[in-house]
């Protein structure tokens, strides 16, 4: 990447497969662009909006992540907020993860039942909750909804969804599972978590984006011909808004058809991922939980320290990653969040553990607080 008119090397671009800049990829974008423009099709799918290309897309999609049906959404954040309005009415009981994404927790805003959440990856808190939400659906006629992620995207850490599914034998509820970061990356396939999980079939709503492997815009939702059709006919967010344009459609096509028949992508990504991660944890530095290609680098320190750290990776390295900081983490923590894919080379992977190892000798060493560092 190209910043300040210097060469960085970037570890924070939702590109797991490499295929925002792959040459089938850029090809296909721009013959369909060429073909449709950018403006059609000229309407909601509901009315003007609807093409063959995109129910191909629904199509190809709801087969390969193992669902009878999937309906395209325009974004990921948005569908996400609609898919929980649409689903849940008063009467119903949401069961969430307490580290659930913020597109997840603004669509429980919405909510106007119960929710309860349950601490992070903790079947035997899921199990309370569940007891707790069955009570009052008992008294209000009601359904439960449990909501976690595939792939928590912070903490790298994959949902414990077989666990969550196996709660079936003792509960009646339904699983909306947001797996963005595992679409593409996980599984045998690249199906997602519950195909890296062996547990497709417990999964009643799969939910995956386009903005992460698939390096394009909108996202997806896929279930049972029943539950699809349901939202494909009730979610006001999509219901009145123009379609996915034609170039990313066919272009989605494209970038699906690679992720099915190019496994060396992921194979790539996950060779990066695996070196990185075992060079960082030999380097002495803590990665927490994660069991997916999300790298995070936890180091203890203030915010100071977290400015001056990326200023200086930046600066001084020509190394770009992103920062979090509280409240996401706790105070006194500093986590670097790095994003692997299949264009990073082993020697991007050198270069980084070698400019790691650096910085956190500075961190410790008192460095950064006796440096002032611009954070411009």
């Amino acid at each position: 990447m190209q910043f300040k008119g210097k060469e960085h090397l970037v570890w924070s671009l939702n590109n797991y497969l490499g295929l925002a800049n792959h040459p089938e990829v850029r090809k296909a974008d721009a013959d369909a662009a060429a073909e449709f423009g950018m403006a059609y099709p000229m309407g909601a799918r509901m009315m003007s909006g609807n093409s063959k290309y995109h129910e191909q897309l629904e199509q190809e999609l709801a087969e390969f992540v193992g669902k009878p049906d999937a309906f395209l959404l325009n974004y990921g954040y948005q569908g996400m907020v609609s898919i929980i309005d649409t689903l849940v009415d008063r009467n119903d009981v949401i069961v969430y993860d307490a580290e659930s994404h913020a597109c997840i927790i603004d669509g429980l805003r919405l909510h106007m039942g119960k929710r309860f959440v349950y601490q992070h990856n903790d079947i035997d808190s899921a199990r309370k909750q569940l007891e707790r939400a069955t009570k009052l659906t008992k008294e209000s006629g009601g359904g439960i909804l449990l909501i976690t992620e595939g792939v928590f995207g912070m903490s790298g850490a994959q949902g414990k969804l077989k666990e969550i599914v196996e709660l079936k034998n003792d509960f009646e509820f339904r699983i909306l599972v947001d797996d963005a970061h595992g679409f593409g990356t996980m599984g045998k396939t690249g199906a997602g978590t519950h195909e890296a999980q062996e547990c497709i079939e417990g999964i009643d709503v799969y939910f995956g984006t386009f903005a992460k492997s698939m390096a394009g815009i909108g996202a997806f939702v896929a279930s049972t011909e029943e539950i699809t059709n349901f939202l494909r006919y009730n979610m006001r967010s999509q219901t009145f808004a123009k379609a996915l344009p034609m170039p990313m459609v066919k272009g989605l096509i494209k970038r699906l058809e690679l992720l099915k028949n190019k496994p060396e992508l992921k194979d790539k990504l996950w060779e990066i991922a695996m070196t990185l991660q075992k060079g960082l944890r030999e380097r002495g530095f803590d990665l927490g939980v994660t069991n997916s290609v999300v790298t995070p680098v936890f180091l203890k320190g203030e915010l100071t320290d977290a400015t001056a750290i990326t200023f200086d990776l930046r600066e001084n390295y020509s190394i770009f990653c992103s920062i979090v900081v509280y409240p996401v983490i706790p105070k006194g923590m500093i986590e670097l969040r790095l994003i692997p894919t299949a264009v990073h080379t082993l020697e991007d992977v050198q270069r980084t553990l070698d400019a790691f190892s650096e910085v956190s000798e500075k961190l410790q060493n008192g460095y950064y607080k006796e440096n002032q560092f611009a954070t411009a």
